[in-house]
């Protein structure tokens, strides 16, 4: 008996052994973690350090310290993601320049999917647009030069230029044989982002081109001047590249009482924020349709899935392009910087917009309403009618000739049933609208 307690205890005995000394080894090893990192630290620094030095020395090619320091900040920001890239001066410049709201170029947002340059969006009025580049175009070549491989940045230097100055894109465009030769005239791209037309007289029709600083006020103000009669309203956000975060925040909240509109999470505990609604900044509740597609891409993400999670309006198109990812500019020197990406967004449901986008309740692909018109299905009224108008463009009375201007300028605010038949997602959009608002009453 007396040798099973003795074996007993030296069994805990060795075993409270064993602990103690795991125990001085795991503090140990706690207290050489952080040694341990900065040594690592300095061996990957001492490697980067050797490798320029190597290269100084027996490159073919004879380059200055700086240009190696330069080549090698390029390649490793590039590597990061399709967004984050270091800015030389020339390029930080150009971006100071772009942030103003006009400069020459094509009036095209480009991005990076699947490793083919982009077309995100046309911008509205401008050469690229005018000239027939497309929501998803792949840009294979600019002139001769081949965009495999090339940044973003790159391709953005490329293409603005001196305003009258000619460009060539080969494009590569879906249900397409072969690639499109694109000719190109620069132009100075000043942009308008906000755009309101009536359809009928109970529906106000807003376009919203990009997010730049006055989009929330702009909205605001369009809102307020038909605020009486506007009992429902169609936001167009198709082929809007984004922009700045506070307006698509502000433009949501326009519409949304109360809850989160969007956060963003990064690594580091200050990079984790939330955007809410606030119910005195909201100005309307009446129904609502977002139109989106394949060329609305962030901030337009993050207003058309936000009032989708919040059930406060349907949207209707095509699947969005899906950047959901947040970059900040950071100076290093006085005419230098770096763009990197440093959290992502998430949608009221928790969401991510990265690389997956946001999903039309109903998709309506682009298109014009097909209608059949009987030609002698006309009535004596109709005739009569149209008699007297021809009439009246001959001896128009002096009051009517004195208002053709403001007349004139009155139409362009109106979309008209001819327009709507152009546009089947826009028409569609209009129609639910409408019977939204029959069943509100």
């Amino acid at each position: 008996m007396k040798n099973k307690k003795y074996i007993t205890l030296g069994f805990v005995s060795i075993t409270l052994a064993i602990s103690a000394l795991f125990s001085s080894s795991l503090f140990a090893t706690e207290a050489q973690a952080p040694q341990k990192r900065e040594l690592t630290r300095l061996q990957a620094l001492a490697k980067f350090t050797k490798v320029i030095s190597i290269v100084e020395q027996y490159n073919v090619d004879d380059l200055t310290i700086e240009e190696l320091i330069d080549k090698a900040l390029e390649g490793m920001l590039s590597n990061l993601d399709a967004h984050s890239n270091y800015l030389k001066q020339k390029d930080y410049k150009k971006l100071k320049v772009q942030t103003k709201g006009e400069f020459g170029g094509l009036g095209i947002t480009v991005g990076v999917r699947d490793g083919a340059l982009t077309v995100i969006a046309p911008i509205e009025g401008t050469p690229a647009d005018k000239a027939g580049l497309k929501a998803k175009d792949i840009i294979l070549k600019i002139n001769d030069k081949s965009t495999i491989s090339m940044t973003i940045d790159d391709a953005v230097s490329i293409m603005r230029g001196k305003v009258g100055t000619p460009i060539d894109l080969t494009i590569v465009r879906e249900g397409e044989n072969k690639p499109l030769p694109i000719h190109i005239v620069r132009g100075i791209i000043s942009i308008q982002s906000v755009y309101a037309k009536t359809v009928g007289d109970d529906i106000l029709y807003v376009r919203v081109t990009s997010f730049d600083q006055k989009v929330t006020q702009d909205v605001t103000k369009e809102i307020n001047k038909r605020k009486a009669t506007t009992k429902g309203i169609v936001l167009d956000l198709r082929n809007n590249p984004g922009g700045l975060l506070d307006q698509a925040v502000g433009l949501t909240d326009l519409f949304v009482d109360d809850g989160d509109i969007v956060s963003q999470k990064g690594k580091n505990e200050e990079d984790h924020k939330v955007y809410s609604a606030s119910a005195r900044e909201t100005i309307t509740n009446v129904p609502m349709v977002v139109l989106i597609n394949g060329g609305s891409a962030s901030a337009s993400e993050i207003v058309s899935g936000a009032l989708q999670d919040h059930k406060r309006a349907i949207l209707l198109g095509e699947n969005t392009f899906g950047k959901g990812s947040v970059q900040i500019v950071l100076p290093i020197t006085h005419g230098e910087a770096i763009k990197l990406t440093i959290a992502r967004y998430y949608l009221p449901s928790g969401r991510t917009i990265q690389a997956v986008g946001v999903k039309p309740d109903i998709e309506v692909f682009p298109g014009e309403v097909k209608t059949r018109k009987n030609e002698f299905a006309i009535k004596e009224a109709d005739l009569k009618k149209h008699l007297e108008e021809e009439l009246e463009k001959v001896d128009g009375t002096k009051e009517e000739k004195d208002s053709d201007k403001e007349q004139t300028k009155e139409k362009k605010d109106i979309i008209t049933q001819e327009n709507l038949n152009k546009d089947m997602q826009l028409k569609t959009a209009v129609d639910i609208l409408k019977a939204l608002m029959i069943i509100k009453g």
